[in-house]
């Protein structure tokens, strides 16, 4: 299987391809204000409004860095209701892709219930990665946010 790898400061983490629809450079967002911390905003994608979550807002509680290697993974995202949706996931150091196994990845044999998209662990020769749920990626609060309104149309 083919993974997207990012960072989060120090560490290494894994998307699965599939899940990514593209990788953009960093763009300008509308705020929206009152959203969770997590939410960065939203931008036009073809026509589509698609909302970006920074994920070192949501792992770390600090914005993503302002850099060239800072990208918007914009990914297949299935809602609670299983239907489809775009989602812009805001990550640093977006450079790097890495082929591994399902079964390369292992429990990491620590239970995080308030991250639960943060999945089992891989070593390549660059040392330990770990996989990112994307499915699992939102809190309940965030999602409803996101995707409350769409739902009711």
């Amino acid at each position: 299987m083919l993974f997207l790898v990012f960072q989060l400061d120090a560490e290494r983490y894994a998307i699965e391809a599939a899940t990514v629809a593209a990788v953009l450079p960093r763009v300008q967002l509308r705020r929206l204000p009152q959203a969770h911390d997590a939410v960065a905003g939203v931008f036009d994608y073809r026509g589509e409004v698609v909302p970006v979550i920074d994920l070192c807002r949501l792992a770390l509680a600090r914005p993503a860095r302002e850099a060239m290697s800072t990208r918007i993974v914009l990914a297949d995202y299935a809602d609670r209701a299983g239907k489809a949706r775009r989602l812009g996931l805001l990550a640093e150091r977006v450079v790097d892709t890495v082929r591994l196994q399902a079964e390369a990845f292992a429990p990491s044999g620590v239970e995080q219930p308030a991250a639960r998209y943060l999945g089992p662990v891989a070593r390549d020769a660059h040392g330990l990665l770990q996989r990112i749920g994307v499915r699992e990626l939102l809190p309940d609060d965030v999602h409803d946010l996101l995707f409350h309104q769409a739902a009711q149309a």
